[in-house]
């Protein structure tokens, strides 16, 4: 990723960030929208499930300029993921949720650009996870 899409994204996320709880639940509601068999995965606390996925997105936020000191953490998530039942198209679900989840947290500063940026970011990491899956 550039510099300036990794700016877009940590900026962007620190405006989202005083929002987590919201954030978190408009996702996963989204998410069980766009594909309701992904429903029956989530077995927990979705408050708390939703807290680990804000502090996880976090985290790879802050690291975006050093990836590869997360990649063995992001192997981990996706084999775990495997385990769980998540099914590899899934991650394209995921992908929706989570740009529309900013979109509605952000409002007009989600610009194309700032889009983009996401994109990038969860695809370099999502193709971690399912090549780590597989």
């Amino acid at each position: 990723m550039t510099p300036e899409n990794q700016a877009l994204v940590r900026d962007s996320f620190a405006k989202v960030a005083p929002i987590a709880p919201q954030a978190a639940a408009l996702f996963y509601d989204r998410l069980f929208v766009l594909d309701p068999t992904l429903r029956p995965l989530f077995k927990g606390d979705m408050n708390e499930q939703g807290r680990k996925l804000m502090a996880m997105i976090g985290t790879a936020v802050a690291n975006l300029g050093k990836l590869e000191t997360i990649v063995p953490a992001v192997q981990d998530l996706g084999r775990r993921h495997a385990t769980y039942g998540v099914p590899p198209a899934s991650y394209d679900t995921v992908a929706a949720a989570l740009l529309w989840t900013l979109g509605q947290g952000l409002g007009d500063a989600f610009t194309p650009p700032v889009q983009a940026a996401w994109t990038e970011a969860y695809t370099i990491l999502a193709t971690v996870m399912k090549d780590a899956a597989a």
